[in-house]
C-alpha cells in the first residue's frame, strides 16, 4: 500500500469515528458500508488542510467521502450509468448524465422515505355523506407535498427513456420492497380487470370503484414505474386523474416514460377537456424532463445477430426451422402442437411450442382480432418466439400491420428473443412501394430522418398517415433494429 492510499484510509477511519458520535451522521449519512478496497478522489486536499482539520471541516469533508464511498459499495443510478459508460455500453452524454443526476436525487430521497399505511375509509350510513365523500381525501392519506416528487421522462424514439427508467428501478434502495415496473398497456389492463371485479362485488349502485382499486395498488406498491405512458382510450382518460390523485395521497412514488410532453397527451381525443385535470396533476406533482438530446441510442452501431431471414427461400425457411428445433428441444422437451393459452376467458392457439419457446405464422399471430393483452400473455409465457412468413404488407392489410406493431412492442417490453422469416427485409414489410400513387408525407419523412431510416432501409411506406400511426411505425422499425443486435441476442430471452 502506498503512502497516499494509507493517508486516505487513516483519514476515512478518523472520519468514521467522528461521525459515529455526531448527530449529523444520524440525520444525513446512511450506514457506512465496508469493503476491502477504498479510494475516493474527492478526498484529495492540500498539505495544510490535512494537518489542520477542525471537527467541522472533517464532518463536512467526511460526509462527502462516506456518501461517495457508500455509493461505490452499492448500486445507484449514477454508479450504474458510469459503469455502462466505462464499459463502452453507453456513450458519455452530458444531457443524459444530468438526467441521471435527477434519478440519483430521487433515489437518495427514497433511502429514508416511509410510505404511510393505507387505511380503509370509515363507512357512513348516510347516503348523502357517501355521495360527497368521493371527492374528499381518504383516511390515512398524507399531503402530496410530503411525497417525493415523481419523474415524467419524455422524448422521441431512441432517447434512452426505458434504459434510464430500468436503471433507476434496478438500483432502488434495498429497503424498498414494494416496487413495480410495468408497461402502461399492461398496467391499464390490470386496472380494468380490478375495476370490473370491484363493480361486480359492489353492485350497480354502490359508488366509486376507482378508489378501492387505487387503495389496493397503493398497499402493494411504494414505487411504481410506468413505461410508454400514453392515453388513446376515452375510458382510460376518464379515470386516470382520480387514480393518480389517490395513489399520490397514499404516498406512492411514480416514475414514468412517455413519447410526449403531458400537454400533448390525448391530443384531439374525445372529451379531452375531461382529461385536462390529469395533465395539470402530472405537471404539478411530477418533474417533467425532456430527454431529447440529438442522440438516438438505438442508432449507435451494433453488430447484428442473425435473427431475421429473408426472402422466404427454401434455404432460409430450413435454417429458421433448424434454429427453432435446436432452441425448443435443448432441455429435452418435445415440441407440442396446438397448445392453448387462456386469456380473459378466451383461448389462444399456439401452433408449435415447448415450455418457453413458441412458433407462429404471421397469419396465425396477426390475422385474427388479437389485442395487446393477448400479445403480452404470449411474451410472458414464452421467452423466445418465432414468427414465419411475414409478407410485405399493403393498404389492405393495415389491421394486420397494426397488430404486428403491437406484437413487436410486447416483445420489446418483455425482452423476448424474436426470430422472423419475411418476404422482404423486415424493415421494409410496411412498405407499399408497389402502389405507385402514394408518397411519403412530410411528417413521416421527418420522423424517418430523425431515426436515420432511409427509403432504402424501410421503403417509401405510406401505409401509415396519422401522426400516432407514423410514430408507432417508426418506433417499431427502431425497435426491430435493436432487437436484431448482438447485445439483444445475448441478453434477451432469459428465463
Amino acid at each position: 500500500m502506498n503512502v497516499k492510499t494509507s493517508c486516505r484510509l487513516v483519514h476515512f477511519r478518523r472520519t468514521q469515528r467522528l461521525l459515529k458520535s455526531s448527530r449529523f451522521r444520524a440525520q444525513h449519512v446512511g450506514p457506512v458500508h465496508r469493503c476491502r478496497e477504498y479510494s475516493v478522489e474527492s478526498t484529495t486536499t492540500t498539505t495544510e488542510t490535512k494537518n489542520n482539520f477542525s471537527d467541522a471541516a472533517v464532518l463536512s469533508h467526511g460526509k462527502r467521502a462516506v456518501n461517495n464511498f457508500a455509493e461505490q459499495s452499492r448500486q445507484t443510478p449514477r454508479s450504474q450509468y458510469r459503469k455502462l459508460v466505462e464499459s463502452s455500453a453507453l456513450r458519455s452524454d452530458d444531457h443524459q448524465e444530468e438526467i441521471v443526476g435527477k434519478l440519483q436525487a430521487l433515489h437518495d430521497q427514497l433511502e429514508t422515505y416511509e410510505q404511510p399505511p393505507v387505511l380503509e375509509p370509515k363507512q357512513s350510513s348516510s347516503l348523502l355523506s357517501r355521495f360527497f365523500s368521493r371527492e374528499d381525501h381518504e383516511a390515512g392519506t398524507i399531503a402530496a407535498d410530503n411525497v417525493p416528487r415523481g419523474l415524467y421522462l419524455h422524448g422521441d424514439v431512441g432517447t434512452g427513456k426505458s434504459m434510464l427508467m430500468d436503471m433507476f428501478y434496478d438500483t432502488l434502495p434495498p429497503r424498498i420492497k414494494k416496487k413495480r415496473r410495468v408497461h402502461f398497456h399492461a398496467f391499464m389492463i390490470d386496472v380494468h380487470k380490478r375495476v370490473h371485479a370491484v363493480k361486480s362485488s359492489m353492485g350497480a349502485s354502490e359508488g366509486d370503484p376507482i378508489a378501492p382499486v387505487a387503495r389496493e395498488l397503493a398497499r402493494e406498491t411504494t414505487v411504481l414505474c410506468f413505461d410508454e405512458f400514453q392515453v388513446t382510450d376515452i375510458v382510460d382518460a376518464m379515470i386516470l386523474r382520480r387514480f393518480f390523485e389517490i395513489l399520490l395521497n397514499h404516498g406512492v412514488v411514480s416514475v414514468m416514460t412517455s413519447n410526449r410532453h403531458p400537454d400533448e397527451l390525448y391530443r384531439n381525443g374525445i372529451q379531452r377537456s375531461s382529461f385536462i385535470p390529469c395533465i395539470e396533476l402530472l405537471k404539478s406533482k411530477f418533474d417533467v424532463i425532456n430527454l431529447d438530446s440529438g442522440t438516438d441510442y438505438r442508432r449507435i452501431p451494433r453488430a447484428l445477430s442473425h435473427v431475421y431471414f429473408d426472402p422466404l427461400s427454401p434455404e432460409n425457411v430450413k435454417e429458421a426451422n433448424k434454429i427453432f428445433t435446436a432452441i425448443a428441444t435443448r432441455d429435452g422437451e418435445n415440441v407440442s402442437h396446438d397448445r392453448r393459452l387462456k386469456i380473459w376467458g378466451r383461448t389462444l392457439h399456439v401452433p408449435e411450442s415447448t415450455s418457453h419457446v413458441a412458433k407462429f405464422t404471421f397469419d396465425e399471430l396477426c390475422g385474427h382480432a388479437l389485442s395487446a393483452a393477448d400479445y403480452l400473455e404470449v411474451t410472458k409465457t414464452f421467452h423466445t418466439v418465432f414468427v414465419t412468413d411475414v409478407p410485405q404488407m399493403n393498404l389492405g392489410q393495415k389491421d394486420k400491420a397494426r397488430r404486428f406493431i403491437t406484437f413487436v412492442d410486447a416483445c420489446y417490453e418483455s425482452r423476448t428473443k424474436l426470430f422472423i422469416t419475411s418476404e422482404v427485409p423486415i424493415f421494409q414489410v410496411f412498405s407499399v412501394d408497389g402502389d405507385g400513387d402514394k408518397s411519403v408525407s412530410d411528417h413521416q419523412r421527418s420522423v424517418m430522418d430523425d431515426l436515420g431510416l432511409s427509403d432504402s432501409t424501410v421503403g417509401t411506406s405510406s401505409m401509415f398517415t396519422g401522426e400516432e400511426e407514423v410514430f408507432a411505425f417508426a418506433r417499431c422499425c427502431s425497435r426491430l433494429v435493436q432487437m436484431g443486435s448482438k447485445e439483444w441476442a445475448e441478453t434477451a430471452g432469459r428465463e
